[in-house]
Order: structure tokens, then sequence, then C-alpha cells
């Protein structure tokens, strides 16, 4: 399972474009990828499901 920052690295996308994607506070998204805070394990299988779904990250 990958980790917050490298699942947004695979993507493409920047903060702001991928805190926008998901509908996530912006602050939240920076913590996250800091380590102020943890981003929920089901959380993070969900917009990996979604981001594989609709072909943002290859398998």
């Amino acid at each position: 399972m990958m980790d917050f920052k490298e699942l947004r690295e695979k993507s493409g996308m920047n903060l702001t474009k991928f805190s926008g994607y998901f509908n996530i506070p912006y602050r939240t998204i920076q913590d996250w990828e800091a380590g102020r805070r943890k981003c929920p394990p089901y959380v993070l299988d969900l917009m990996e499901y979604k981001l594989r779904g609709e072909k943002i990250i290859a398998e």
C-alpha cells in the first residue's frame, strides 16, 4: 500500500489540484503530506481505487 505522498505524486497532481479533485481541504492535504496528521487508511484506499479506476495512475 502506498503512503499519501507517494499516491499524490503518482497522480501527477500538485497539492491544490489533488485537494480540489477529491474535495478535501487544502490544509488537510498539506498536513497529510508533511506528516503532521495521518491520512486514514480507508481514505487512502478509496483515493487509490478512484485514481486507478479513472486511469490517472497505472495498475
